[in-house]
């Protein structure tokens, strides 16, 4: 049973997340008292927004959300978008971020461009986050820190794989796009994004990347993450066409007040704590 406002209001150690995307939002709030997650919701948008959209999403969040309102000690934002790129940390120069993204990433002069260290593998991941709505949050609350999503996704799974001696496939699902991400012997061998809008689509991103790494599908591991489920189109065509499926586990620590209906959705979202 979810606790109630006035028994929220008691509580001084709770620490958000809130991951934001152009296609949704979800948040989460832990005790750290107890190690118990209070709440943890999402919300999907129809359709893809606009960076100024999704700004008044947030703040509708915010003005909507009655456990928004409590004070946190600790604040944590994570960005989803594709405006990414992972450099060798041996290679990488701060007063070249913009070199970096133009290849891969449409970016106007006026981007904000940031990067995440990951020291599992010496490397930085490079993006533009959602300015405005960190603008927002700094206004509202003081500091607070924010990431790429795909930074927690790639230090988790590094290290959820650092000591298997075969390779991995990880498919993260979301409603409009899904990520990619290769493990050879606990080793990043590659991260992408991909948008698709049909099954058909999804499966032959997820094919033609196979094929180009040489994996066989006969024989590869494939473990799903994310808003997927076995029933799902995008699971039931994955499972025809890739003999060795599965889904992950997050492997959580928490208590909850009401569980996840998974224990692989919200994989991001929960291991930003």
């Amino acid at each position: 049973m979810a606790l109630t406002n006035k028994e929220y209001n008691h509580l001084t150690n709770l620490e958000l997340s809130i991951q934001i995307s152009l296609s949704g939002l979800s948040f989460c709030v832990l005790n750290n008292d107890n190690n118990t997650i209070l709440e943890l919701k999402s919300f999907p948008f129809n359709s893809k927004k606009t960076p100024t959209n999704l700004l008044d999403a947030v703040q509708h969040l915010f003005n909507t959300e009655a456990l928004l309102k409590q004070s946190f000690v600790k604040i944590n934002i994570i960005h989803v978008n594709d405006w990414s790129t992972l450099v060798p940390k041996p290679l990488f120069k701060e007063d070249a971020l913009a070199d970096y993204l133009k290849f891969n990433t449409k970016i106007l002069k006026t981007d904000f461009i940031t990067f995440d260290d990951i020291s599992q593998n010496d490397s930085v991941n490079v993006y533009v986050p959602f300015t405005n709505v960190n603008n927002f949050i700094f206004d509202q609350f003081g500091s607070f820190t924010y990431k790429h999503f795909s930074t927690i996704l790639i230090e988790q799974l590094l290290t959820f794989e650092k000591h298997t001696n075969t390779q991995k496939v990880y498919v993260n699902i979301s409603k409009f796009n899904f990520e990619l991400i290769i493990l050879n012997k606990g080793e990043l061998q590659l991260y992408n994004t991909f948008e698709y809008n049909t099954k058909e689509d999804f499966i032959y991103y997820l094919l033609f990347t196979l094929e180009q790494l040489q994996l066989n599908p006969e024989t590869v591991e494939t473990v799903f993450l994310g808003d997927i489920n076995e029933d799902d189109d995008l699971y039931q065509i994955a499972y025809k066409y890739i003999r060795n499926v599965a889904l992950g586990n997050r492997m959580d620590t928490f208590a909850f007040t009401e569980k996840p209906a998974t224990n692989h959705s919200n994989f991001t979202l929960l291991k930003s704590f």
